[in-house]
């Protein structure tokens, strides 16, 4: 245990952080097993041994910052952290009969945790900070963003690609007077935004993206393309292109990875989204490559830091009311999840890109929306 705890502080090190110092974002340790379990298990380790509470950080997303900014996570890769990469290659796992898992085990967790977690409309991506100062304004800026880099009109026909609990949907229909059809793998987020839908011309479906039949003006996507997967993303393109009507545009909003990979971090993978992986910028070329024409792609990243910290205020304002049902470890982990999150942002790690395709077909010049 000395010499695995040694190596251990002497990595942390790396990054200017103290096992038990008094700095807010140094590691305190509550069981000295932790030590063995990051060497034996990686980021997995270390991340459920913070969900059992062998250690504890007063600024936890400081101290990950100086993880990522460091890489540190690229120096303890255990041999079993090499089977998602070799079962991605081997499997497809975001196959059509997995599709619906990631809605099983994430997004149909309650929605009473998302109502109290997100802003009012139930936006479950970045907001758009630019000239909000609170959540609510972010995301009401996003999507009116959204909505504007689309240049929607009254009467056209939209797609929305992972609806969640139809937030894009009624504010593009209420603001821009079309109507709209969203597809989610959530029994959850279909059941509470067909309520808060109803009346709209709007229509909420349970489906797979390989499923979506018909033409549409318009085609939105934010914050599901991390659940395709690398071996699908020309297939997702390929749907995105065939119901898109000419003369049309198409607005993919996702998370993305300065470089290519396969799979994701195993604590991810295992707790949160399962069968996900980011993007790159050059998986994403191939996929839309001899299909669509790249209009406008735009880069705010640093704003996710802003709305994952306002995410997190609001779980922990909320937690005493959410405590006894989802219990204290799922609090550490969703914890995990969001000051972790926040991290990855902050230190430029991942991306946050809005990406405007069209299929080539305009007249005229695509004008960029800031």
């Amino acid at each position: 245990m000395t010499s695995q705890k040694t190596f251990l502080e002497s990595w942390l090190a790396k990054a200017d952080i103290r096992t038990n110092g008094d700095r807010p974002w140094d590691l305190i340790v509550h069981d000295e097993r932790v030590f063995s379990r990051t060497l034996a298990q990686g980021s997995l380790g270390f991340g459920e041994a913070y969900m059992d509470g062998w250690w504890d950080c007063h600024a936890l997303d400081q101290m990950l910052t100086r993880v990522f900014h460091a890489n540190l996570q690229d120096h303890i890769k255990p041999l079993r952290a090499l089977w998602p990469t070799v079962s991605a290659h081997l499997l497809n796992p975001q196959r059509k009969s997995k599709a619906f898992e990631i809605g099983k085990r994430h997004y149909d967790v309650g929605n009473d945790l998302y109502e109290h977690m997100l802003d009012q409309r139930m936006v479950y991506t970045c907001g758009y900070w630019k000239d909000a100062t609170t959540l609510d304004e972010a995301q009401e800026a996003k999507l009116d963003l959204t909505c504007r880099k689309l240049e929607l009109k009254p009467g056209m026909r939209v797609l929305d690609i992972g609806c969640g609990w139809g937030s894009f949907a009624k504010f593009a229909a209420q603001k821009y007077g079309v109507g709209v059809v969203g597809v989610t793998v959530s029994k959850e987020q279909v059941k509470l935004a067909q309520e808060l839908c109803a009346g709209l011309p709007i229509d909420i479906r349970l489906q797979d993206y390989r499923d979506i039949a018909g033409t549409f003006d318009r085609i939105v996507s934010l914050g599901m393309f991390e659940h395709v997967g690398y071996k699908n993303y020309r297939t997702y393109m390929q749907v995105a292109h065939r119901v898109l009507a000419d003369g049309g545009l198409f607005l993919l909003h996702t998370i993305g990875g300065n470089h290519s990979v396969h799979s994701t971090d195993q604590w991810i993978e295992k707790y949160i989204f399962p069968n996900s992986m980011l993007p790159s910028i050059t998986q994403i070329g191939a996929a839309i490559e001899d299909l669509f024409v790249m209009e406008d792609w735009h880069n705010f990243g640093p704003f996710y830091d802003k709305t994952l910290l306002a995410w997190h205020q609001n779980f922990e304002r909320a937690w005493p009311e959410l405590k006894e049902k989802y219990g204290e470890r799922f609090g550490r982990m969703w914890q995990f999840y969001l000051l972790s999150s926040a991290a990855t942002f902050r230190a430029r790690n991942n991306q946050l890109w809005q990406i405007v395709l069209s299929k080539g077909d305009r007249i005229d010049a695509y004008v960029s929306v800031r």
